[in-house]
C-alpha cells in the first residue's frame, strides 16, 4: 500500500450525519444566548438585523455549493482559494480558518467548564475544561462516523429545544399559553420598532453576521460522506429554511414577548432563552436553557475539532503544513496529528484558567474576529474566477449560483462595505484590525512557501 492510500481519510459519514452537521453550524451559544446583546441594541429591529446576516450567508453557501459540487474537497474553500485565485490565498484562508476553529474550542470549554462548575462546584472550572477536552478528542480519534454519530445527537437536543421554544412562544403571542406574565405581541411596537436608529441595526447586522459562521462546514465534511455532490446540494438548499426558522423565527417571537430592554437579554449569565421562558413562566428555566447551551458548546467544540484537524489534513496535502498532519490511524482513518495540534489552544486555555489569567486569551480571540467575512470574501472571489475557469474549460454545471455574476458581485461590495463600516464606527474596529494584521502576517508566510516551493521544483530541460 503506498504512502498516498495509506494516508487517505476513510470517510463513513452518513446523510443524516451531514443534515444535522448544516444544522450544528449554524446553531450556536450566540442564538441562546448572545442574541440578547443584539436585541438589547438593536430593539425589535434585530429581526432585520438576522434576516440581513441570513440573507449573505445563504448567497455564501451557494457560491461554495457550487464550487463543492464541481469539485468535492476536504479542504473545501481553501482549496478552491488555491485553484482560483492562488496559491497564497488557498494557504492564508485555509490557516486563518484553522486559527479561528483552534481558538474558539478554548472558550467552548470554558463555557462548558463554567455551567458543569455552577452544577457540581465540587471540581474547579479549568478541571471540568480538561474533561471536556479530552473527551472530545477521543470522539475525534474514533472513525468519523463516531463524530457524526455524537454530533447527530448534539444538534438533535439543539433543534429540540429550539422547536419546543418556537411552539410556547407561538401559543404565547396567539393569547394560548397559559401560565406567565407575557403574551401577545405589543413589545414589537410598543417603545418603536427601532428605538435605537438605523445605525444600531447596522451594528446589529455586523454582529448577525459572526452568528452564522459554521453553515459551510458541510462542505469540508460532505468529502468523507457516501455521495458528496448530492449530500452539498441537499444541504446547501435548506439553508435558507433553517435560518429563517431557527434565527428569525426565534428572534421574532423573542421581540414580540419581551420588551427589548429587559436587564436579562444583554447578561451572559440569562441570555434571550432564558429571560423568555421565565417570562412565560417555565419552571427552572435558567436550568434548562443551560443544559442547551451545554449541548451546543460542546457540539461546537465537537465540530471546531473536526474542522480544524481537516484543514490541517489539506494544507499538509498540499505542502502548506508539515506533513505529519496527514498521518491517519489504522483502521480509523482520522487525522490523530491534526487532531492533536489543533487541541493546543483549548489546552492553553485550561491553563490560563487555572492560573487565573484567562483575560490574555481575549487578545488572542480579537485576531479572529472578523474571520467569518474574510471567508465569505474569499469564497465569493474564487467562485467568480472558478465559474469563468469551468465556462473556459466547457464543463458543464448541475449546481450554480443565482444570476451570476452580479449576486456575487453585490455579496463581494457588501462584505468590503461592512469591514469599512466596522473600523468607522467603531464597535468592532479592534476584531477588524487585529484579524487583518494577523491575515497580512500569513499571506507574506503564504508568499514565502510559494516561491520556496517553486525554487524546489525540478526545471524540465528543453528539447
Amino acid at each position: 500500500m503506498s504512502c498516498a492510500e495509506e494516508n487517505k481519510l476513510k470517510g463513513g459519514l452518513k446523510s443524516r450525519h451531514l443534515t444535522m452537521l448544516s444544522i450544528a453550524g449554524v446553531i450556536g451559544g450566540a442564538l441562546f444566548v448572545g442574541s440578547g446583546k443584539v436585541i438589547a441594541n438593536a430593539g425589535p429591529a434585530a429581526i432585520l438585523a438576522y434576516m440581513g446576516g441570513g440573507a449573505l450567508v445563504i448567497l455564501v453557501m451557494r457560491m461554495l455549493g457550487e464550487m463543492a459540487v464541481a469539485q468535492p474537497d476536504t479542504g473545501s474553500f481553501s482549496t478552491y482559494a488555491d485553484r482560483a485565485i492562488g496559491h497564497w490565498a488557498g494557504f492564508t484562508i485555509g490557516w486563518l480558518y484553522w486559527s479561528f476553529w483552534s481558538l474558539l474550542m478554548g472558550w467552548e470549554a470554558y463555557v462548558a467548564g463554567a455551567i458543569l462548575h455552577g452544577w457540581f462546584p465540587m471540581i474547579p472550572i479549568w478541571g471540568y475544561m480538561l474533561i471536556v477536552t479530552a473527551a472530545l478528542m477521543v470522539v475525534n480519534f474514533m472513525n468519523v462516523k463516531n463524530y457524526g454519530e455524537f454530533e447527530f445527537w448534539f444538534a438533535l437536543i439543539k433543534v429540540v429545544a429550539i422547536v419546543l421554544f418556537i411552539i410556547i412562544g407561538s401559543l404565547a403571542i396567539v393569547h394560548l399559553w397559559p401560565s406567565g406574565t407575557t403574551s401577545g405581541w405589543s413589545n414589537l411596537t410598543s417603545q418603536g420598532f427601532m428605538p435605537n436608529g438605523f445605525g444600531a441595526v447596522v451594528v446589529a447586522l455586523l454582529g448577525a453576521m459572526f452568528a452564522f459562521i459554521g453553515a459551510e462546514i458541510v462542505t469540508i465534511a460532505a468529502a468523507e460522506s457516501e455521495n458528496p455532490s448530492k449530500a452539498i446540494v441537499q444541504t446547501t438548499r435548506s439553508v435558507a429554511w433553517r435560518i429563517s426558522l431557527f434565527y428569525v423565527g426565534s428572534i421574532f417571537i423573542v421581540v414580540c414577548l419581551i420588551p427589548y430592554n429587559s436587564p436579562g437579554l444583554s447578561l451572559s449569565t440569562e441570555g434571550t432563552y432564558a429571560v423568555t421562558l421565565n417570562a412565560l413562566g417555565i419552571p427552572h428555566a435558567s436550568e434548562i436553557v443551560n443544559f442547551v447551551v451545554l449541548t451546543s458548546v460542546c457540539s461546537c467544540f465537537n465540530s471546531a475539532l473536526y474542522t480544524s484537524s481537516r484543514m490541517l489534513y489539506s494544507l499538509s496535502r498540499r505542502g502548506d503544513a508539515p506533513k505529519s498532519f496527514q498521518k491517519v490511524g489504522r483502521g480509523t482513518g482520522t487525522p490523530y496529528v491534526g487532531v492533536v495540534a489543533s487541541s493546543l489552544f483549548a489546552l492553553v486555555a485550561v491553563y490560563l484558567t487555572a492560573t487565573e489569567t484567562m483575560d490574555i486569551y481575549d487578545v488572542l480571540m480579537q485576531a479572529t474576529g472578523t474571520i467569518a467575512l474574510y471567508v465569505y470574501l474569499c469564497i465569493a472571489f474564487s467562485q467568480l474566477r472558478m465559474r469563468r475557469k469551468l465556462i473556459k474549460e466547457k464543463r458543464e454545471l448541475t449546481f450554480k449560483m443565482w444570476l451570476f455574476p452580479w449576486l456575487t458581485y453585490a455579496v463581494i461590495f457588501t462584505i468590503i462595505s461592512a469591514l469599512v463600516v466596522m473600523v468607522i464606527e467603531g464597535t468592532y474596529r479592534t476584531e477588524v484590525l487585529y484579524t487583518t494584521g494577523l491575515a497580512l502576517v500569513i499571506v507574506v508566510l503564504g508568499v514565502i512557501v510559494d516561491r520556496r516551493q517553486a525554487a524546489t521544483m525540478p526545471v524540465v530541460a528543453a528539447e
